[in-house]
Formats: structure tokens, sequence, C-alpha cells
């Protein structure tokens, strides 16, 4: 038992424990196929990974026909296994995120057991809790895209560099290696960037630079991450040359970091509010966290967590570009960390309100999009979408949403339960909740109508092309055929905004539902 460990665990061993054990694959599994895939991401990997298959290309990935230079290769060769499972079932959508649900099981297990060694079993456990129900984990966990991998990679690299700097032990270092080399053929130099910084903040701080050059220049270590990286790259660079450099490279790594890309902006304040919504319903003790940090300073592995949510926070910050998972990469420390000080909570109350606030929320949401659709907010094509908010939202819903509403008023002021208790439930019912019927629904309300008249034209068949709308690369997932944007010829068959379709176009009308139709232009 190491001087971190507490004696006796309130959790540990107790039905509570054993259930928070099973979180991670009741809220990664649970309804995973329950909604369509969302564009544009998980759209756009999901077709670059089916076309693959139409191309009988698994080394370079393309968006409808054309070269897509956002991500390297790796995501989608798992991808692609998912699909040669699930794909020919009908379960796409099982296909698709199924990789992330995985690494996100990864990498809540991992955090367990990081922190069990070093903390105990009562705080390895709510860090586990943290891992597997928080918003922010919750929703790359579950989305066809590279986040969920990435993050279990980076957690799996620190993980092993702190193994190595606290027993000097070579095989963690070589597995550190390892996982930068995947994290790299996942997502790019991030994958290095975060590591080799964390590292050296940790070892500058203790006036250990020595030590930090002879990790990061260790040759089986390099060789070990040459060997993994190397290939894939030189065969992109080969095959396409400064094409790949100026879309890869400079467009989606240099330009995200320096400049907005894709309207992705935000001020210096930006992920400052974004961490404590991304650890919802956590955000409390995260919070109270905060205040111990000048004392965990003195020990050195909390110091190297906070050392790996600081650099994160900071350099993100930085960035031009800016997207709310961007952060996640610097949370799993906080899992830890949460879970650490998470047994000197006392009272409830504080760590409740924000989550209260989203299970309101839940059973109001239709009368929310409904008032934006009738609004003259935001696109026109999205409001057509919400405009079937009710519509969409049967009497399941509303009794689902209000039933988890009222069970967890009833549960929280249940007088002498432990504020850990009452937070694990409410965690729990979170996830239960969103993945059981939140997201499927606001899914079908915001995807559905993409998804059927995709459907509807593989039943059709023929050419079918994007007219006057922006690409939804899930259209083309669905209707298991690229889709190209071009203005249609007669005869053939288009998918369209219909704020975007005049009434006096020359069309018959197909399909049509919410925002989107599905015409074919008459001879």
């Amino acid at each position: 038992m190491t001087g971190y460990q507490s004696a006796h665990g309130r959790l540990a061993g107790s039905t509570l424990g054993r259930l928070i054990l099973v979180l991670p694959l009741f809220a990664f599994l649970l309804r995973l196929g329950g909604a369509p895939l969302f564009d544009v991401d998980e759209g756009a990997f999901s077709e670059a990974t089916r076309e693959m298959f139409e191309r009988g290309d698994f080394l370079f990935t393309y968006l409808n026909g054309a070269p897509r230079f956002d991500k390297p290769i790796f995501i989608y060769w798992l991808q692609a296994i998912g699909y040669l499972i699930f794909g020919a079932t009908g379960w796409v959508e099982w296909a698709f995120r199924l990789p992330s649900a995985l690494a996100a099981i990864v990498w809540s297990y991992a955090t367990y057991f990081f922190a069990r060694k070093r903390f105990g079993e009562d705080s390895a456990l709510i860090a586990l809790a943290v891992a597997s129900t928080a918003l922010g984990p919750f929703a790359i966990g579950r989305a066809a895209t590279a986040d969920g991998l990435l993050n279990c990679l980076l957690a799996l690299t620190l993980f092993d560099v702190w193994r190595h700097l606290e027993s000097g032990r070579h095989a963690p270092l070589l597995r550190a290696f390892m996982w930068m080399g995947l994290g790299a053929l996942t997502k790019g130099p991030v994958a290095l960037v975060v590591p080799g910084a964390v590292s050296l903040l940790y070892c500058a701080s203790r006036g250990e630079w020595r030590r930090w050059l002879q990790m990061v220049f260790n040759p089986p270590g390099l060789l070990i991450l040459t060997a993994i990286v190397a290939p894939w790259y030189l065969y992109a660079y080969l095959r396409h040359g400064q094409d790949f450099i100026d879309g890869f490279i400079m467009r989606h790594n240099v330009q995200r970091f320096s400049g907005s890309l894709e309207g992705h902006g935000g001020s210096a304040f930006y992920y400052l509010l974004a961490v404590p919504l991304l650890l919802l319903p956590w955000s409390g003790l995260f919070i109270a966290s905060l205040a111990k940090i000048r004392a965990g300073f003195s020990d050195p592995l909390q110091r190297f967590l906070w050392l790996w949510f600081a650099f994160v926070l900071g350099f993100f910050s930085l960035s031009g570009t800016k997207l709310p998972h961007y952060v996640l990469y610097g949370c799993t420390p906080l899992f830890v960390l949460i879970g650490l000080h998470a047994q000197s909570a006392r009272r409830a109350w504080p760590h409740l309100i924000l989550p209260g606030l989203l299970f309101v929320l839940f059973p109001l949401l239709p009368n929310l999009f409904d008032a934006l659709a009738r609004s003259t907010l935001g696109d026109g094509f999205y409001r057509a979408q919400l405009g079937r908010a009710f519509e969409v939202a049967d009497t399941s819903y509303i009794a689902a949403t209000i039933a988890g509403l009222m069970v967890w008023v009833g549960f929280v002021f249940f007088p002498r339960v432990p504020v850990l208790t009452k937070l694990v439930v409410t965690a729990a019912l979170q996830v239960g909740l969103l993945a059981g019927v939140v997201v499927p629904y606001a899914g079908e309300l915001a995807q559905g109508p993409v998804k059927a008249a995709g459907l509807k034209a593989r039943e059709l068949g023929g050419n079918v092309v994007f007219w006057r709308f922006t690409t939804a690369p899930s259209f083309s997932v669905y209707r298991q055929a690229v889709t190209l944007k071009a203005d249609p010829q007669p005869g053939q068959i288009a998918l369209t905004r219909i704020d975007r379709l005049p009434p006096d176009a020359p069309v018959d009308t197909l399909f049509r539902e919410g925002g989107v139709a599905l015409v074919r232009v008459k001879p």
C-alpha cells in the first residue's frame, strides 16, 4: 500500500464500487447506434472509411472522391474493421463508432488502474466514474471521429512516462514511444507535442534537464516511434507530394494553431469555461480540487498531473482554432485528481446545481427547439430541421426525461445518502438519459431527414448530386455511393435544402422532410 492509500475505503468492495466498475461499458455501449451519424465530422470520417472499400485502397483516404488530408490513417483502419463486422448487417452507426467506444473504455480502465496503484481503490473508483461519465469523454467516446482514440493513446503515453519517471524502468518508456507512434498515426504531431512538453515541464521544475534529454533521445524508443510512423507518412508524401504537406501539415496542423480554421475561433478564456462543462456532473469536485494545487505541487505525482492539465489548457488557449474537445487532451489528469480529493467533499448541493439544470433541460428540449424553429435566429436549414421537434419527441421521450428528473430529485434529497453516492448515481443517470433518450432524439431531429434521404436515394439508384447544399457526407454513407456537388442535369436526382429550392424550380419532389428534399429535375 502506497502512502496515498487509505486503510479503510468506503467504496472498495461495496455494491456501489462494483457498479462503478461496469460504468464504462454502460456509458459507451448503451444505444451506441441509437442516433444517425452527425454531420460534418462523423459523416466525413465514416464516408472516407466507406470509400476505402469502394476504391479498394486502404492506404489513403478520400472523401467524395477527393483526397482527405485532415487526419492520418490509423482511425480509418480501425473503423474499416468495424465496417467489416457490422456494415453488412445495417448497423452502420455501430460500425463506425465502435473504435471510439472501445478506445474510451480502455481510456477509462487505464485511468482506474493507474490511480489504484498510487492513490488506492476508493480514489481509483471515483477517477473511473469521472472518466466514463463526464460529458466530454462521453461525447467523444461515442463519436465516429479520431478524438476518443487519441485521448486514449495520450493517456497511455503519459501514464507510462510517469511509470518510467517514478521507477527508472525502461519498459514503460519504450511503451510510451509506441503509444506516441500510434497517436501520431491517429491525429498527427499533437501526440508527440503533449507528452514531450509535459515531461519537459516536469523535469524542468525539478532541474532534471539531462534526464529529460535521455528520455526523449532514447535510441530504442526513437526506433520504435520511427518504425510506426515513418512508413505511412513517407508513403503519403510520395503519393501526394506537396499537396500532402500543404493539406495535412500546413492546413490541418500549423494553420489550426496559428489561425481560426473553419470558423472555430474563440477568446483566450474559451477553455476556462469549457472545462467545467466538459466535466459535468463532476465540475464541483474539479473546482474544489483547484484549491489544493499549491499543496499538491509538493508531491511529485500531483505536480506531474497538474502540469499535464496546465500545458494543454495554456497551449490550446493560445491556438487560433478552438474546439471544446481539444482541452480533453489535458483532462485525464483531472480525473485522477478529482478521485484523489473527492473524499473531502462534505456537502452535496454545491456539486449538484449544474447537473440538476441539465436534468431540468432534457424534458424542455422539444419546447426550446420549437421556439428556435419559429424564430429568425441561425440558418434556415437548421430551423427547418428543428421544426420537427414535437413530431419527433413522442410520449416515450417526455415520459423518460421527466421520470429521470423525478428519480434524480427523489434520490439526491434522500437523507443520509453520502455525497459521493449521490454524485455517482447522478453521473450514471446522466449518461443513461443522454445515451438512451436525449442523443437519439437530437440525432433524429438533426440528421434523421438526411439519413432517410440517403436511404431513399440508394433505393432509387442512379447518379445523385448535392445541389445548393453544403456537403452532408453522412448522406453518401447511407446512400452507399460518392456524392458530388453540381448543378443537376435534366432527369438527374439531387439532394437540396428546401430553403434554397425556388418555388418554381422544374423538379419533381421524391422525398421531403425537415430541411432537406430529394428532387428529380424534369426533362
